[in-house]
C-alpha cells in the first residue's frame, strides 16, 4: 500500500481545502519544497501535489516549485490541478514527475484522455472527484450529471496507469475515507486506485490495508498531517508494513 502524504500550492504555500472551497482554506508556514523534505526525511517515496493555483487559472504556475522538489528529492510524484492541455502534460513529464492526474478536462472531453494516454504512456493518471455517486468538475463546484461508474466504463480501455478516486464530501473533512465506494471503483477499474479524501487517523491506512483489495494502490493523507492528527513518525511506521 503506498502511501502519499499530498502538499497543495496556492500562492507558493502550502494550503488545504474543505471540499475543495476556496474560501475554506488554511495556509501553513512550512514551503512546499520545505514539506517535501520532511516527507523524504520520514522515509515516505511517494508524493500527491495539487496546484490549486493551475486549478484556477488552467496553467502550470507553479512548475518552478515542482523541478525544484523533483531535483532535491527523489520522490514519485503525481501532480494535478488544471491540467487542460498537452503542452502542460509535457512540462511536467519534462519536470520529472511520474504521473500527471487529469481530471475535470478529462470528463468534459474523454478524447483529450484517450489522446494523453496515447502521447503519454505510463504518464497519465486519471482523477475521479464524485459526489452521492455523481463526478463533479471546475473545481468541484459543478456537478457533471455523469454517474462515476458509467464514466469509468467507458473509459476504461483508454490506457490510464492509475485512477485517484475523492468523494468530495470527505476531503478535508477528517471523516474517514469512503472504503465501500472506493472498493466499487476499484472492482470496475482496469488500473490501480488510489484512495483519497477523508483520512482521519493511522486507523484509516491499516484499514485500507486490511481490505486486501488487489487493486487498490495506495492512499492520500493531507489535512490529518498539517492538522497533526497523524504524526509522520508513526504515519511512516506504516509504509510497506
Amino acid at each position: 500500500m503506498k502511501i502519499f502524504p499530498a502538499i497543495d500550492i496556492k500562492d507558493k504555500k502550502c494550503v488545504r481545502l474543505v471540499k475543495g472551497d476556496f474560501d475554506n482554506k488554511t495556509e501553513y508556514e512550512m514551503s512546499p519544497v520545505e514539506q517535501a523534505g520532511k516527507y523524504k526525511d520520514h522515509g515516505f517515496k511517494n508524493l500527491h501535489i495539487v496546484d490549486l493555483d493551475g486549478a484556477l487559472t488552467g496553467d502550470t504556475v507553479n512548475i518552478d516549485i515542482i523541478e525544484e522538489i523533483v531535483g532535491k528529492f527523489d520522490l514519485k510524484i503525481e501532480i494535478g490541478g488544471g491540467v487542460r492541455n498537452f503542452e502542460s502534460i509535457q512540462k511536467y513529464t519534462d519536470a520529472g514527475v511520474e504521473k500527471v492526474i487529469l481530471g475535470s478536462a478529462a470528463i468534459k472531453d474523454k478524447n483529450f484522455l484517450k489522446e494523453a494516454c496515447q502521447k503519454f504512456p505510463d504518464k497519465i493518471a486519471l482523477g475521479l472527484d464524485a459526489k452521492h455517486g455523481y463526478l463533479s468538475v471546475s473545481g468541484w463546484k459543478v456537478n457533471s450529471n455523469l454517474k462515476t461508474l458509467e464514466f469509468l466504463k467507458d473509459v476504461n480501455d483508454y490506457g490510464a496507469s492509475r485512477l485517484i478516486y475523492t468523494d468530495i464530501n470527505r476531503d478535508g473533512m477528517k471523516l474517514r475515507p469512503n472504503f465501500e465506494e472506493t472498493e466499487n471503483v476499484a472492482n470496475n477499474s482496469n488500473c490501480p486506485v488510489i484512495i483519497s479524501g477523508g483520512v482521519s487517523s493511522v486507523d484509516d491506512i491499516k484499514k485500507a490495508k486490511e481490505l486486501g483489495n488487489k487493486n487498490i494502490e495506495g492512499i492520500i493523507v493531507g489535512k490529518a498531517i498539517y492538522d497533526g492528527d497523524i504524526k509522520l513518525d508513526e504515519l511512516a511506521r506504516e509504509i510497506d508494513a
